[in-house]
């Protein structure tokens, strides 16, 4: 299968994610991560994730997924729609390395009361720098955020405020307010 495999990260107030994440994970840095992936120039499917540890193993939390997204190519911006999430990428012909993840042993997935740890994938291409732009809409004052041409690290950040409670969904994810686009990038590679 052929993949377009589309990632973007962007900052957000760490406290505000801690108090989503489920019993026995903890927040590693202050971040929102999407991906969307375009299959077979047909289907496109789209995830939400942030950074985690769980007894030892350090990743990504899947928050949310959606599969039978939308998509439009117009030259070399690539936009995904749901009712929910607009985001566009744009390639700017920079080629590079993906950004440094040496604590990524996989992916967390719910399935029923437990979580599964999804091994990463082994992608050896090489990465196009994206400028990217997207806008939450489950109401009017859901993050959103325009990059600015740059590849920024996510630093952890000290226990401030100590929020309530949340469920961890999507929804709750675009609550809190975008502090900065980190990065984004293209990738593509046959799976």
């Amino acid at each position: 299968m052929k993949i377009e495999q589309y990632v973007m990260a962007y900052g957000v107030e760490q406290d505000r994610l801690r108090a989503m994440l489920p019993r026995g994970f903890s927040s590693l840095r202050p971040v929102l991560r999407i991906n969307a992936e375009i299959r077979d120039e047909k289907n496109a499917y789209i995830e939400l994730n942030t950074a985690v540890e769980k007894d030892g193993v350090r990743g990504w939390l899947n928050m949310d997924a959606w599969a039978s997204v939308p998509w439009e190519r117009n030259e070399k911006t690539v936009t995904f729609y749901t009712d929910f999430l607009k985001i566009s990428f744009t390639g700017v012909g920079i080629e590079g390395g993906c950004p440094a993840e040496k604590d990524n042993e996989g992916t967390f997935f719910a399935s029923d009361a437990n979580f599964v740890l999804r091994k990463p994938e082994m992608i050896l291409s090489k990465k196009e720098f994206c400028d990217c732009s997207f806008a939450w809409s489950f109401t009017a004052n859901d993050a959103k955020g325009k990059s600015n041409g740059k590849t920024l690290p996510a630093i952890p950040t000290e226990v401030r405020t100590v929020y309530p409670k949340q469920s961890c969904t999507a929804q709750h994810a675009a609550e809190i307010p975008c502090i900065q686009v980190l990065g984004a990038y293209l990738v593509k590679f046959e799976r």
